[in-house]
């Protein structure tokens, strides 16, 4: 008796921990608008793709070290606009599409679209209509940031591509000149907080920008094209030196410096830059988890959207 009632409570316990797993993957599924993401997901299907990936792009950063950081840039501005869906990338294909390409935010900024042609024909090549835009990049975004020596973390993926671009979405992206209150409006209409403003602005540690949007401007006789590093004290290294730099008052870009003079700052964002200063592993921490958090904006999966052939364009479209 006492050995079927221990079996009876084992069985329940283990019913009830199924139940619950089963609750928390239809609540993963119903935020991710079907199906939950999963960092297993190609594990089947497509087993080398982190692989590929990370091959092309340190191909392509030996003629062009720009490119971590421009991949990176591009993970961003895709999943602010109508989710990770890799909206971004499609070019004009009027009257059906205008590309995002052209907005202010992005117009002669965004760049290392030909990067993201060259991964995803990779990917054809290895399994066929499998690995979506919108996951290459999110893969080549973790990717770019542990090359430059920043942390990993495990990409979730099983997004879908989009169909459709989203222009006045595009034209409120974050930019370079917003005040403070600003920002963080932005960033909480996409459900990340001022910890994880102040941790994605960190990515900005390896990033160089054209001298026409600095604080500074362009000095006598310089091009606003001429770029500047953002942290001119590692600028090849994703570090933590970024948010030293705006603790001396030496930030490039008016949108980095508010986080620690801002009117709204001492309260909400500048204990955060501190913080961040003071310890390159927290900020690590921070800065993947709020990727993973950014990664989980509005993805499109299970049967919604598709898996493009071509990045640059819907599928039915001669490709």
């Amino acid at each position: 008796m006492a050995a079927a009632s221990s079996c009876s409570a084992s069985l329940a316990l283990l019913l009830a921990a199924h139940c619950a797993l089963l609750l928390a993957l239809a609540g993963a599924a119903s935020a991710g608008g079907g199906v939950a993401l999963s960092s297993a997901f190609y594990d089947a299907s497509c087993p080398g793709a982190h692989d590929v990936v990370r091959r092309v792009i340190q191909d392509a950063r030996v003629s062009d070290p720009r490119i971590p950081a421009s991949l990176i840039r591009l993970h961003f501005h895709d999943c602010f606009v109508n989710g990770c869906d890799g909206s971004l990338l499609l070019d004009d294909d009027l009257p059906a599409i205008q590309t995002e390409k052209t907005v202010p935010a992005n117009d002669n900024s965004a760049r290392g679209f030909p990067v993201v042609d060259d991964m995803k024909a990779a990917l054809e090549h290895a399994c066929p209509g499998i690995v979506s835009c919108a996951d290459i990049l999110a893969l080549a975004a973790e990717i770019s940031v542990e090359l430059a020596g920043g942390p990993r973390w495990s990409v979730l993926l099983g997004r879908r591509d989009g169909t459709t671009t989203n222009i006045e979405s595009a034209r409120n992206l974050p930019n370079f000149f917003d005040p403070l209150d600003v920002l963080q409006e932005k960033f909480r209409n996409v459900n990340l907080d001022d910890t994880d403003l102040v941790a994605l602005q960190g990515a900005h540690t390896f990033v160089k920008v054209q001298c026409q949007f600095t604080r500074q401007n362009c000095t006598a006789g310089q091009p606003e094209g001429t770029l500047e590093n953002l942290d001119e004290v590692t600028p090849n290294l994703f570090d933590n030196k970024y948010y030293g730099n705006l603790l001396e008052g030496r930030a490039q870009l008016p949108s980095d410096q508010v986080m620690l003079s801002g009117p709204a700052a001492a309260p909400t964002t500048a204990p955060i830059v501190h913080r961040f200063a003071s310890n390159q592993k927290d900020f690590f921490r921070n800065f993947a988890a709020s990727m993973i958090k950014m990664g989980n904006i509005g993805p499109l999966t299970g049967r919604d959207g598709e898996i493009r052939k071509h990045c640059r364009r819907v599928n039915g479209k001669g490709y």
